[in-house]
């Protein structure tokens, strides 16, 4: 009987698939063996595309004739310094006496690239099995399980074919068109940044995600703040009284005026006056009074996105950090999979959802997170998901939310304090969704003043809310009230975050003050104020909403059929999107403050954007490399052909060079 080989992405990895197999043998050179198993590895990237001038010489300098850069048949080499490695595994896939090899990488779209391009130059035993090992966490019984359960390679063929693609796809993009803009305007560029020679580098994510930022940057540079004014009205009387803020609605005398900024304030603050003085010895009454209780459920798990976005917001960190500390987590058996999109589970996990629990309550030893596991048990909440919006089997692609495994703690406490932090974080959001909805009441106000005589009679509106949180749910988790202060004042803590835009610009009244009030009540008229308010430009990105950005790119598009086409697919993937950043401030087209991580555009970023947005604005719209994400995505599912996206890009290569050289 032959050998099963099995090859993961690096020697970490390795070391945990050894020891969920029970592998004890002596590590050999750059693999290890028993009797049924040999475990390999990669170190990343062993094999990549080989650049133009491998395919003929001259192409090593740029120049339009050798333009646009098509391959019929593509080559790739073996990276230098890791050839050594590469060896060892080739060596191992072409052995006789293996009759299986597992391909055990990252399981995502770059993590099948990378082993498939090994296969392909490795040229392995064509009398082994293929097979493909796919797992949501490095616990044991999840890499047995996913070992157990390998399904043949061929079933990620179409997965692998999208990979390809991408990478096609990026190289064309990348070197074609950073190729055909530096011979354009290279010489412009470098004049305007004064440097001897310049070169104008583009790519399909990299070169849309600095259009967002330059956009967003002259948005607010061009922004002009306008002044308006407000009208807010305190009713009842000395004792106990409330502020409503005034709306213009149809019944209005100033319904649509020009002399309004909005349907809330006065361009000029003599006409607010008037308006004021108009009201004069009027009478207040309460025509509506709501009351209502509201429920909010905690929100969804994270997925890759979402926890770049908080731990920028949290710990002033970059993205590729934060991958970088949840990969860590992930490797150390804590956390699941971090390369995610779904910010839900898949309905067989949830089934086994309390073996993470317990794991939690028997091994993490936080004792925050101890009380609200206690008090899950003690108020003995639901572990049933299933029905729940946090369950989702439609919304997951290749992996389920971040979540914790309950497993890892030995390796725990030598993990540095960032990376607890990190971890918390993850657990806290999970263990929130176990909880009771928080609980509000609200009461809505609506207050009249007629004006005017018979038909030239007007009614001026004024409305005020106030909300207050009855029962704290999942709040206590993700939104701690202080316990030390049991006070009224406390209990009427009022959560600004749900406010919609109105209550937000409106003073919170007194929630005991509104309860008394009666509908059709006359109301005393304390003061009327007027209140100078001012337009605010757009805020900037910082590294972490630029991600989530990305993410939602396609709300950016205009087009509403076109939107709903390529829903759900952004620009750049979970895997990519921290690496996109990291790149663009290494080559200087963007700046990120170190302590803020406010992302601004440098000139040399900004002389480009202006570059692309003369010569190929498309490249700069989100719909664009949506629309391509959203094509490879379709490849990945079997719902077109990998020749016919091809096809289309090198269509649209030509396309452009048409265009573009004709205009030189």
């Amino acid at each position: 009987m032959g050998k099963k080989l099995l090859i993961t992405e690096k020697p970490s990895v390795a070391m945990e698939f050894a020891k969920a197999l029970k592998i004890t043998t002596n590590r050999k050179n750059g693999y290890l063996e028993s009797n049924e198993w040999i475990i390999t590895w990669c170190v990343g990237h062993l094999v990549t595309m080989s650049y133009p001038d491998k395919y003929d010489e001259k192409l090593k300098f740029w120049r339009l004739d050798t333009l646009p850069f098509i391959p019929d048949e593509w080559k790739y080499e073996i990276i230098p310094n890791v050839q050594n490695q590469f060896n060892i595994v080739q060596s191992l896939m072409q052995r006789e006496d293996i009759d299986e090899i597992y391909n055990a990488g990252d399981s995502g779209r770059e993590g099948e690239y990378i082993q498939r391009l090994v296969f392909m130059m490795a040229k392995p035993n064509s009398n082994a099995k293929m097979k493909r090992v796919w797992i949501d966490s490095q616990t044991e019984e999840e890499i047995v399980r996913g070992i157990k359960e390998a399904k043949d390679l061929s079933e990620y063929d179409s997965l692998s074919d999208s990979a390809y693609l991408r990478a096609k796809e990026d190289y064309l993009i990348g070197i074609n068109f950073s190729r055909l803009l530096s011979i354009i305007y290279g010489r412009n560029l470098a004049s305007k940044i004064n440097e001897e020679r310049a070169s104008i580098s583009v790519g399909r994510v990299m070169t849309c995600v600095l259009g967002m930022i330059v956009s967003r940057e002259r948005e607010i540079r061009n922004f002009v703040k306008t002044k308006y004014y407000k009208i807010l009205g305190e009713f009842g009387d000395e004792n106990s009284s409330f502020t409503a803020e005034w709306k213009a609605t149809e019944k209005s005398q100033w319904f649509e005026s020009p002399k309004l900024y909005n349907e809330s304030g006065f361009k000029k603050e003599e006409d607010a006056k008037q308006f004021i003085s108009s009201l004069a010895g009027k009478k207040a009454v309460i025509t509506e009074l709501k009351k209502s209780k509201q429920k909010e459920n905690a929100p969804l798990l994270f997925n890759l996105a979402e926890i770049q976005n908080q731990c920028t917001k949290m710990f002033k960190i970059k993205p590729d950090e934060t991958l970088e500390i949840i990969q860590n987590l992930y490797e150390k058996k804590l956390v699941t999979y971090p390369r995610t999109d779904a910010r839900v589970l898949s309905t067989a996990v949830a089934k086994e959802i309390k073996k993470n629990l317990n794991g939690i309550a028997k091994g993490y030893k936080d004792e925050e997170v101890q009380g609200y596991i206690k008090k899950m048990v003690d108020e003995k909440y639901s572990t049933n998901l299933v029905k729940t919006k946090y369950v989702n089997d439609s919304k997951i692609t290749d992996h389920y939310a971040i979540i914790p495994t309950g497993q890892g703690y030995e390796n725990y406490n030598g993990l540095p304090e960032l990376q607890k932090q990190v971890y918390k974080l993850i657990t806290k959001r999970f263990l929130a969704i176990f909880y009771p909805p928080a609980q509000y009441q609200k009461i809505q106000v609506t207050i009249e003043i007629e004006h005017g005589e018979n038909e030239n009679k007007k009614i001026e509106t004024f409305s005020t809310s106030g909300k207050v949180c009855l029962e704290q749910g999942f709040l206590e988790i993700l939104k701690p009230i202080d316990k030390t202060n049991k006070s009224t004042k406390n209990e009427q803590n009022v959560d600004n975050d749900e406010q919609n835009e109105e209550e937000k610009n409106t003073k919170q009244a007194d929630l005991e003050i509104l309860k008394k009030l009666k509908k059709g009540q006359e109301i005393g008229i304390n003061n009327f104020e007027i209140k100078e308010a001012e337009t605010s430009p757009p805020t900037r990105y910082n590294s972490g909403s630029i991600i989530l950005a990305m993410e939602n790119a396609g709300k950016l598009i205009e087009e509403e059929e076109l939107r709903e086409q390529i829903k759900g697919a952004g620009i750049g993937t979970s895997a990519t999107r921290a690496e996109i950043i990291k790149k663009l401030e290494k080559i200087k087209y963007i700046e990120i403050n170190s302590k803020t991580q406010i992302i601004t555009p440098s000139n040399k970023g900004e002389i480009i954007y202006d570059i692309v947005h003369s010569s190929m604005p498309d490249m700069l719209n989100p719909k664009l490399t949506a629309s391509w994400e959203k094509g490879l995505d379709m490849v990945a599912k079997k719902e077109i052909e990998p020749k016919v996206f091809m096809q289309k890009l090198e269509n649209y290569i030509h396309s452009k060079f048409d265009r573009l050289v004709v205009k030189m």
